[in-house]
């Protein structure tokens, strides 16, 4: 080897290993930099099905989705979305929905995307259905509330407007505004 290779060897070795340093400590501070972030650890369900209680603690309702996921907020996110009472409640209405969304501190789910609320037993006794784009259910106090268009069948009959709020334990409603509606004997 000459002595004009031996110099660059020399050179070149020290520089390979810095650089391979250098690269190194900035791989390890980006990796602590991100074990730092907070990881989001929430759930994800395929076919889920959530039982809701009631303050005596007896079973009061059911949410079955065909997907539902806990998001870093701690809300729950589901999709294709039906929320049933159970026969023991006496509430005979079932709500279904596109998607829904159900927050720790909040007792209420809002539904969203082509809401149907139906009861074989509704409203005046007969066949009821709901029908609106987005709904606040509360469970537990048995009530669900809309500023959107509402279109009600009560049997034959049929009534629409904007806002509602429903009692379903008690079968009563009351719509907000521009109410309309077609009534036959």
């Amino acid at each position: 080897m000459t002595p004009r290779m031996t110099a660059l060897f020399v050179l070149l070795v020290p520089a390979a290993i810095a650089s391979w340093y250098l690269s190194r400590s900035g791989a390890q501070n980006e990796s602590a930099q991100r074990a730092s972030e907070p990881a989001h650890r929430g759930y994800y369900l395929k076919n889920a099905r959530i039982l809701g209680t009631g303050t005596d603690g007896a079973l009061l309702y059911e949410i079955r989705a065909s997907n539902a996921e806990q998001q870093a907020d701690e809300r729950i996110e589901f999709s294709n979305v039906e929320i049933a009472y159970t026969p023991a409640s006496d509430v005979p209405w079932s709500v279904r929905a596109r998607t829904a969304t159900l927050y720790p501190d909040r007792p209420r789910v809002f539904l969203e995307g082509d809401v149907r609320a139906s009861s074989n037993n509704g409203f005046s006794g007969k066949e009821t259905e709901v029908l609106t784009q987005s709904m606040a259910l509360d469970p537990e106090q048995y009530t669900a509330e809309t500023e959107d268009r509402v279109y009600i069948r009560v049997g034959n009959q049929t009534l629409s407007g904007t806002g509602m709020l429903a009692s379903l334990k008690d079968s009563q409603l009351e719509i907000k505004s521009n109410v309309s509606g077609r009534f036959s004997p």
